[in-house]
């Protein structure tokens, strides 16, 4: 449910986030500590070939399949209903 945030709870939120952070951030430094440097992929081309939009056909077709209302080209969807 929605209420106003007051300044202590504000306080008590960002005390929180930033424990969160330090946290992930120190269980970050020791898995690269790990993994011994930076990973990189190198590659000669950096796109993609484009093979004529039968991808793109394929993944519309999954969506449409997947959305539980559509009409033509378009998902309706209810606005800002989360």
């Amino acid at each position: 449910m929605w209420h106003k945030v007051s300044d202590k709870e504000k306080e008590d939120i960002e005390r929180q986030a930033k424990g969160i952070m330090d946290s992930f951030v120190g269980k970050l430094a020791s898995v690269e500590g790990r993994l011994g440097g930076e990973a990189v992929v190198e590659r000669d081309v950096c796109e993609r070939a484009e093979d004529g939009g039968k991808c793109a056909e394929m993944s519309r077709k999954i969506m449409f399949e997947n959305a539980p209302n559509f009409d033509e080209d378009f998902i309706i969807a209810e606005k800002g209903g989360w």
